[in-house]
């Protein structure tokens, strides 16, 4: 059997948001849409399933993201997940420029949880907390000399 990873899907508190910062990061809009409806209700398995959808995908197309603002059921507003807890974990983007990402992020209020790591002279990289408390991971590999 053949299996292909499509995308990752997170649900938000608001779509522009998160769209604006994922953008801004170098993120594209691939589509963007309002699903409702008994196919909707099926596939989610939630009655009334109304969202609106928007797909991103990074440059050159290799990995896509996938957000959700439910409009119907109402969204459940949860404690942002903590990097040791079990179930989704967080988002991890490569950049070529950590520096230049992390000022990014900082125009959308969000800084990292603690600061930026070297391992290992191999890569530099941090958590933020990014819209709707997503954990993103940003890493920047290290060219050695």
């Amino acid at each position: 059997m053949a299996i292909t990873l499509e995308n990752v899907g997170i649900a938000v508190r608001d779509i522009e948001e998160t769209i604006a910062f994922f953008t801004d990061l170098g993120l594209t809009v691939a589509g963007r849409d309002t699903v409702s409806g008994e196919w909707a209700d099926t596939a989610v398995g939630l009655d009334g399933n109304h969202a609106k959808i928007a797909v991103l995908q990074t440059p050159g197309g290799q990995g896509q993201i996938e957000l959700f603002e439910y409009l119907h059921p109402d969204a459940i507003e949860t404690e942002p997940t903590l990097p040791n807890e079990i179930g989704m974990h967080r988002i991890a983007f490569s950049v070529d420029d950590i520096d230049a990402a992390l000022e990014i992020a900082a125009r959308h209020g969000c800084h990292p949880l603690r600061g930026v790591a070297n391992y290992q002279d191999v890569y530099k990289l941090t958590y933020l907390r990014g819209p709707s408390g997503i954990l993103v991971m940003l890493a920047q590999a290290l060219k050695k000399e």
